[in-house]
């Protein structure tokens, strides 16, 4: 993986033609209206750790039972992915 600088001109206002508050104001804002929808809940947060940790602890104790299969940048994936879709007569949909 390579990084280089880029430019990044987006303009809320100039491509939907209406002003748009600053991230934390909204985020903010809806804190103190009470509006949860941009917040995780704390069960949500314990669920997720539930699930994922057995899943983690699994991939310590076996790490060549679930191989990674990195692939260049720009690219469909690795040939893998391509190998598991195949074995049930499937494709990637590609634009």
């Amino acid at each position: 993986m390579r990084s280089r600088p880029i430019s990044m001109n987006f303009s809320y206002d100039e491509s939907f033609g209406e002003p748009s508050d600053e991230g934390y104001v909204r985020l903010l804002a809806d804190a103190m209206l009470g509006d949860p929808t941009l917040f995780t809940r704390s069960d949500e947060v314990e669920a997720a750790w539930r699930l994922y940790t057995p899943i983690l602890e699994g991939l310590k104790q076996s790490p060549d039972r679930f191989p990674v299969h990195p692939y260049e940048a720009g690219t469909w994936g690795p040939a893998a992915s391509d190998e598991l879709l195949a074995r049930d007569g499937l494709l990637w949909r590609r634009p």
